[in-house]
């Protein structure tokens, strides 16, 4: 491996999983409501607004933008066990949000979406001078939609994501709760450890130049036909030191508080 650091910008990085991505969220989600919209679920009286802060508590791993969903309780965005479905892989290979935003779009059971507008990146990180570690959103929903899940890609692993499925919403105002979120490992792609099978952010947000691009494109060579299990973490087989780009679990610690 050659490791060459490199200038990074924010340009860099949200040019390849940010502003580009998060249109086209917003397009396809249609009425479920991103921060600052209406969910258009429900009259005012029903109407609840929650502040979600997700913060990153890893010291090496850099998370895509997160997503948090609120739901009705036959909504599972992933379970161990399972294989992955089309939107849990997207974002765990790719940090591809639109097929969560079409998932939002075509069930009635999910009440509303917020996603952050940058990566949420470590203090020990290069990156961490212009994107912060932690990001707070605002979730509308209705009383309907009374449990929450969150998920964000572990940007520095083949297709690891950050989880947290199925929890409940605070009931009552100015209430709040707080939930540490696992790693887990989609089962979708074996885990080669290497920039080059890496999304680009990677590198960029690590501040190295590898002299390979990476890919924002799931490669059939590396399907793994697996299920979702805890991840095993950086164990150091490609181009990445466990040491400095590891993790222990939790990975995410999210807190939600209802707003009114």
């Amino acid at each position: 491996m050659t490791d060459t650091t490199t200038p990074t910008t924010r340009r860099t990085v949200l040019g390849l999983t940010g502003a580009g991505v998060l249109a086209a969220l917003a397009g396809c989600l249609g009425s479920a409501s991103l921060p600052g919209q209406s969910t258009g679920n429900g009259n005012s009286q029903s109407a609840r607004t929650y502040r979600v802060t997700v913060a990153n508590l890893t010291t090496g791993q850099p998370f895509t933008p997160p997503a948090v969903v609120a739901h009705r309780a036959g909504v599972e965005l992933f379970a161990v066990g399972d294989p992955a479905s089309d939107a849990i892989r997207e974002l765990a290979e790719n940090g591809n949000l639109g097929p969560l935003g079409e998932l939002a779009e075509a069930s009635d059971d999910v009440r509303g979406v917020a996603v952050g507008d940058a990566p949420l990146v470590p203090d020990e990180l290069p990156a961490s001078e212009m994107f912060p570690a932690a990001a707070t959103l605002e979730l509308e929903t209705d009383a309907s939609g009374a449990y929450l899940s969150f998920v964000s890609m572990l940007i520095g692993t083949n297709d690891g994501f950050a989880g947290l499925d199925t929890v409940p919403l605070p009931e009552r105002v100015n209430e709040s709760r707080s939930y540490f979120a696992a790693s887990y490992d989609a089962g979708t792609e074996v885990n080669t450890e290497a920039y080059g099978d890496m999304v680009p952010p990677a590198q960029a947000l690590y501040g190295i130049d590898s002299g390979t691009d990476g890919t924002g494109m799931s490669d059939p060579d590396l399907a793994e036909n697996g299920v979702i299990a805890p991840h095993a973490g950086i164990v150091g087989d490609g181009d990445l030191d466990p040491t400095v780009y590891g993790w222990d679990d939790p990975v995410a610690l999210v807190q939600v508080e209802r707003l009114d």
